[in-house]
């Protein structure tokens, strides 16, 4: 009897590691300039003030300031960052 399997494929190793998307700073919060707002796939959310939109739709504050969620429409959202005083 054979102490090993023989060398065929494996069963493991299919998974794939998880995106990590989503909201990353919320309303209300300081941030400085730089810094990531949200993850998203497409552009669910959109860029306002002060918010700069990378080409894998990553929404990230252009400035140093306060996070503020807004409506751009019925359906969409948008973010802003207000500069601190």
């Amino acid at each position: 009897m054979a102490h090993k399997k023989g060398g065929g494929s494996t069963r493991n190793g299919r998974g794939s590691n998880a995106q990590r998307r989503g909201i990353k700073v919320y309303g209300g919060q300081l941030v400085p300039a730089g810094s990531i707002l949200v993850r998203q796939v497409g552009q669910s959310i959109d860029p306002g003030r002060n918010v700069g939109l990378g080409k894998d739709f990553t929404l990230f504050a252009l400035v140093d300031g306060v996070v503020k969620y807004e409506h751009a429409t019925r359906e969409k959202k948008r973010v802003s960052v207000d500069p601190a005083a």
